[in-house]
């Protein structure tokens, strides 16, 4: 995979992926304001699926999982300047406000598209990019700060969000897991998203789910790609990336060792399977 990353500090950079094709299931341990320059994503997350182009500008929430997919566009590679907005950089900016979080924010995606003064404020950094020596820390500050200015004059909603710092509350585990178990994560990052030590986590699912987390789960995601094979005739290169497998080959083989046959078994018509048997 060729992936490379230009910093102008370490809260604002310049990404790009010049593979075909790059999936990654992550959590952002801070909110993340995103301008796509060129190339297609398609982001995976529990209550709806997003797709994004050239020209389109989104916030993700920290502590939200996501299947990120990233494809290049027209020939062109998959780039974007990527604004972290930390809990440092928000705490700072609330502090002179007076804006009370909510206690349970909503957590999702905000979707902005072609918005003129956020493309504005993440196109001026552009230059810095290509010019060589320290970016000014207290001119990152200011572009920062005009972003998130920007994000609440848009929607003053989205202080609900921002301006929330608490760590993740103790949540039902039976609903978190029936709505996320489709993100490979390790058992340690369901218990924190739980709100849960791994021990607890571990003890609450036994007592739930009468298994082991590694077990369900795999019996979960291969019956969801089960159905999207089946009933939505979907490819088995979209259904192994979105239903929380690592590779193809992998999840070939967990499938056919699940119900006996093969992804593919399942979108070639009988007529042309009965020929090849």
């Amino acid at each position: 995979m060729e992936h490379t990353s230009e910093y102008l500090t370490p809260e604002i950079k310049l990404s790009c992926y010049e593979d075909k094709f790059f999936k990654s299931e992550i959590i952002f341990d801070q909110h993340m304001l995103v301008w796509f320059i060129s190339g297609e994503t398609k982001i995976v997350q529990a209550e709806e699926t997003h797709h994004f182009k050239a020209g389109d500008i989104f916030l993700i929430p920290r502590n939200k999982p996501a299947t990120i997919i990233n494809y290049p566009d027209n020939g062109l590679p998959h780039k974007s300047v990527v604004m972290l907005l930390t809990e440092k950089t928000l705490r700072d900016f609330y502090s002179r406000i007076d804006v009370k979080a909510s206690s349970a924010p909503l957590s999702k995606l905000y979707y902005f598209r072609n918005h003129p003064l956020l493309e504005s404020c993440l196109a001026s950094l552009i230059p810095y990019f290509s010019i060589k020596g320290q970016f000014p820390r207290n001119l990152a500050s200011l572009k920062i700060t005009e972003a998130i200015s920007i994000l609440r004059a848009i929607n003053p909603d989205i202080d609900g969000m921002l301006a929330n710092f608490d760590d993740p509350h103790k949540v039902d585990l039976i609903s978190f897991m029936e709505n996320n178990y489709m993100f490979n994560m390790p058992a340690e990052r369901f218990s924190y998203l739980t709100g849960r030590s791994l021990t607890t986590f571990k003890r609450d699912f036994k007592k739930a789910f009468n298994t082991t987390p590694q077990r369900w789960l795999t019996e979960k995601r291969l019956g969801l790609a089960h159905y999207q094979l089946s009933e939505q005739k979907r490819k088995p290169t979209d259904v192994c990336y979105e239903t929380g497998f690592e590779n193809l080959s992998h999840f070939s083989y967990a499938f056919k060792k699940q119900f006996g046959y093969s992804p593919t078994d399942l979108i070639t018509p009988k007529a042309t399977r009965r020929q090849h048997t």
